[in-house]
C-alpha cells in the first residue's frame, strides 16, 4: 500500500527539527507523499504555532522542497488549523491565500465565559482547565469539547478532521471521564454522524501513543468502528514533532482500521496541479 502521512510538524511551530530533515526521513522510510501541517490560528499564535509574520517563510520552504526532490517523493503544504471560534477556524482563516494545498481542521481549545484552555496539554494544564471553566466537571468538559468539534466540522474548510478524541489524551492519568459511559457513546454517536454527513477524511492518529499518552490511535476502537459502518473515509497519520517517529506504531494504526471494518485507506495527491482523492488497499 502506498505510505502516505499528512501530519507533520516542524520547529516552524511545535516540531523538533527543519522540515527537510523530515522530508529526508521520510524518504528513507519509503513514503510516497509527505504533508506537512504546521499549527496556525490566524491572525494569532501561541508559542506552539506558526508565529503569523513566518506564515509566508514556511510555505516558500516547503515549495522550495517540493521542486528539490521532485521525482524522489510528492510533498504537500498544509496547515493544522485551530478552532478558535469567533476568532479563527479552518473556514474562515486565510490560509489558501497562503498557499495551502490542504488543511487539517483541528479541536484543541475549549472557550467558556470564564476564558479558554487547550485539552491537548500537559495533565496539570488539563485538570487546571477542567477545574478553573468547569468546576471540575469532566463530563461537561467532554460535551463541551465535542460540541466544539461538531460546530467546526459543520462549517468545514478542511480536508483531514485532526486526532477526533484527542480529549482522551490525559484521561488514562487523570480519569475525568468514564469512556464506557453511554453519555460518552453518545457523544461519540453524534459526533460520527455530522463527520459522515460532511464527507470530511478522518485521520488514524498515532501521536498519542508516540508520546505514551494512549495505547490506541485517535479515534477510539469504538469511535473508528462507528465512522467504517457510516463509510467515512480515514488516512493513517502520525502527528510526527520528531523524525524518528514518522511512521510510529502505524502497523497498529493499519490493525485499528481493519479490526473496525476498513479495507481501504485514502491519501491526497495533486494530478495536475488539483488535490484528489484516491485510495489504495488496506494491508496489514
Amino acid at each position: 500500500m502506498i505510505l502516505t502521512n499528512y501530519h507533520t510538524h516542524t520547529h516552524f511551530c511545535d516540531g523538533l527539527e527543519a522540515p527537510e530533515v523530515m522530508v529526508q526521513e521520510a524518504i528513507a522510510k519509503g513514503f510516497s507523499i509527505l504533508g506537512f501541517s504546521g499549527h496556525t490560528v490566524h491572525p494569532f499564535a501561541s508559542d506552539w504555532h506558526i508565529p503569523v509574520d513566518k506564515l509566508s517563510d514556511y510555505v516558500a520552504e516547503i515549495n522550495r522542497l517540493k521542486e528539490k526532490y521532485q521525482g524522489q517523493i510528492e510533498i504537500l503544504c498544509g496547515f493544522e488549523a485551530d478552532y478558535l471560534p469567533p476568532l479563527s477556524g479552518p473556514a474562515q482563516g486565510p490560509y489558501r491565500d497562503f498557499g495551502a494545498d490542504y488543511l487539517i481542521g483541528s479541536t484543541h481549545y475549549l472557550i467558556t465565559s470564564t476564558g479558554c484552555f487547550t485539552v491537548d496539554d500537559s495533565a496539570k494544564n488539563v485538570a487546571a482547565g477542567i477545574a478553573a471553566h468547569f468546576n471540575g466537571d469532566g463530563k461537561k468538559t467532554v460535551q463541551a469539547y465535542f460540541a466544539a468539534q461538531r460546530e467546526m466540522i459543520s462549517k468545514g474548510g478542511f480536508e483531514i478532521l485532526g486526532h477526533a478524541d484527542v480529549i482522551r489524551r490525559r484521561n488514562g492519568e487523570l480519569n475525568f471521564f468514564d469512556e464506557e459511559a453511554q453519555w460518552y457513546k453518545d457523544e461519540i454517536e453524534e459526533t460520527a454522524k455530522v463527520i459522515a454527513a460532511s464527507g470530511v477524511i478522518v485521520e488514524i492518529n498515532t501521536g498519542g501513543m508516540a508520546r505514551k499518552n494512549t495505547t490506541t490511535p485517535y479515534p477510539s476502537p469504538y469511535f473508528l468502528s462507528l465512522l467504517a459502518k457510516a463509510g467515512v473515509p480515514v488516512t493513517i497519520n502520525s502527528d510526527v514533532h520528531n523524525s524518528g517517529y514518522m511512521d510510529y506504531a502505524f502497523a497498529e494504526a493499519r490493525q485499528a482500521a481493519w479490526d473496525a471494518g476498513y479495507r481501504e485507506i485514502t491519501y491526497l495527491t495533486k494530478v495536475e496541479g488539483k488535490l484528489t482523492r484516491k485510495t489504495t488497499a488496506l494491508k496489514l
